[in-house]
This record gives structure tokens, C-alpha cells and sequence, in this order.
């Protein structure tokens, strides 16, 4: 039962007594079924409230759970604490892996097809991992 219809079942016992109207118990009994069924009511709007709140949250929640995929699948660092680059190879199409002593000099060849890839050692990974303080962007030759 909800708080209203118990309220409600509440009046109905009371008028179901048949009581002198002009006695002060009555008049009392009254006043605090008024009082009842003004929380009763109160209650009721507040649970209505409060479940679209929870439903404009989920959709807020979800909204969010999107956008941080969206941004965080656009800026995923290739690299890993330990200076490792993650490169997809112009060439072949594999994804291929490098240390920092691999690419020292700024050229690494491929694995998988050979090719010479160049890096740009110079600029920052924006990452903002610590491992990371540069960028290996595979270039064409």
C-alpha cells in the first residue's frame, strides 16, 4: 500500500466511528488526518519527483559514458609507461611495436613488410602519461 492509500484507509476508520462532531477528540482526530493526507500527498509528488530526476540522470550518465568514449578513443597515447610505440605501418597496415632504443635515431623498419618508417621525436605525445615525453608518428618516405 502507498502512503496515500493508507492515509485514505486511515479516514475511512475514523469516519467509520461515528463520532460527535463537536467534541474535541473529533475535532482533533480530523486535524491530524488533514495533517496525514497533506504528507501523505507531499510524499507522493516527492517519489514522482524524484523518479524523473533518476530518469533525467540515467540519460545524463549515459550521454557522458559516450562523450568520454568519444574523446578518450580519439586520444589514446600509443605508448605505454615504459616507451614502448604502438604504430600502425603506412605500408602494410600491421600494428607494430617500438622501444625508445629502436627508434634512437628517428628510423625504424617495419616487421612485418620492411619498410622504413621515420619518427618525429620532437614532439610531445600530449598523452599526459609520465612514461611519454615524446611522439612516434610513423611518416610515409
Amino acid at each position: 500500500m502507498t502512503v496515500t492509500e493508507k492515509a485514505a484507509y486511515l479516514r475511512g476508520l475514523f469516519e467509520g466511528l461515528d463520532l460527535e462532531e463537536k467534541k474535541d477528540e473529533t475535532k482533533l482526530f480530523k486535524a491530524m488526518l488533514d495533517v496525514i493526507d497533506d504528507l501523505a500527498m507531499t510524499v507522493s509528488d516527492l517519489e514522482d519527483e524524484l523518479a524523473l530526476v533518476s530518469e533525467q540522470l540515467d540519460a545524463v550518465d549515459e550521454d557522458l559514458d559516450d562523450l568520454e568514449q568519444y574523446v578518450y578513443e580519439e586520444d589514446e597515447c600509443d605508448c605505454d609507461d615504459e616507451g614502448v610505440y604502438e604504430v600502425d605501418c603506412p605500408a602494410c597496415g600491421e600494428t607494430v611495436y617500438f622501444d625508445e632504443a629502436d627508434i634512437d635515431n628517428g628510423f625504424a623498419a617495419c616487421p612485418a613488410c620492411g619498410e622504413k618508417l621515420e619518427f618525429d621525436l620532437d614532439d610531445e605525445c600530449g598523452c599526459g602519461c609520465e612514461g611519454c615525453g615524446d611522439d612516434a608518428d610513423d611518416k610515409d618516405e
